[in-house]
């Protein structure tokens, strides 16, 4: 097992810091734990996770990539990319925490990359309901197609003890009201070279280990069908991208939410 992994599913007091729980099962470890018995127990856990979870390791791997393919959308070059980042994983498996006694249960599906390189885990796929909900929150913008679809496989995703990660969409519509308090202390938000930007028109979807450094979607920037995404240093008080830019992973500007999850899951060294 990963030594991050490893870290992080340990377990501890009933005061546990980040990555120490009070209870782990490791789901795909447990052969004798039957869908009645760990359906009651988690009910967050879905069918689905919990099937995938009795399966031999290499088809949890296949039947993992082949669902995030049926799932997403088509992009140029994301399903070739896709393929070579599951053939780097060790395995994926589910795993069930409590962080204290009486805590209810949490369901993670891991992925866990080769050479002791760290780990991903995703949160528990997005409802209809919970997307619709998403959408009322955010009446005034129309937010990307890739995005919601992703939301199908993980609502929240984190790149190894990451506490923040890509936001649950049930945590979107605070994170954005928190990033406009954030903001309204400065008197303009600008560019790097000098042009007003609406913060209002920036919605943050992923926060980077719980520092003010954001992605953003950005609703006055169209460089191909749906809203790009920018970054955002609360550091220099600006985004990273000018109006009428082309898109640049040197600048962490991405014309859409796959092009920017293939950068997230570059493999961790």
């Amino acid at each position: 097992m990963d030594r991050h992994l490893k870290d992080f599913f340990s377990t501890g007091s009933d005061e546990p810091q980040r990555g120490s729980f009070h209870s782990v099962i490791t789901l795909h470890h447990a052969p004798d734990i039957d869908w009645p018995a760990i359906s009651q127990l988690v009910p967050d856990l879905c069918k689905g996770w919990y099937e995938l979870s009795r399966l031999p390791t290499k088809d949890r791997i296949e039947f993992t990539r082949d669902f995030w393919q049926s799932k997403l959308p088509y992009h140029e070059g994301f399903s070739e990319f896709l393929s070579r980042f599951f053939d780097n994983l060790d395995d994926v498996g589910v795993y069930i925490t409590q962080k204290k006694f009486d805590d209810p249960y949490e369901v993670n599906l891991v992925y866990n990359l080769k050479e002791d390189s760290g780990f991903y885990r995703g949160g528990s796929p997005a409802s209809e309901e919970k997307l619709v909900h998403l959408q009322k929150a955010f009446p005034d913008f129309l937010l990307p197609a890739d995005f919601l679809s992703f939301l199908q496989i993980h609502d929240g995703f984190w790149k190894t003890t990451d506490a923040t990660g890509i936001a649950h969409s049930a945590q979107m519509r605070e994170l954005y009201d928190r990033f406009q308090e954030m903001v309204a202390k400065f008197d303009i938000l600008k560019t790097p070279k000098g042009a007003e930007i609406d913060p209002k028109q920036l919605i943050p979807f992923y926060e980077s280990f719980g520092m003010p450094y954001l992605q953003c979607f950005w609703a006055e920037w169209y460089p191909a069908e749906e809203m790009g995404n920018v970054y955002y240093s609360d550091q220099t008080q600006t985004i990273c991208c000018e109006p009428g830019q082309e898109p640049s992973p040197e600048n962490m500007a991405f014309a859409t939410f796959l092009d920017w999850l293939k950068f997230y899951l570059e493999r961790i060294d």
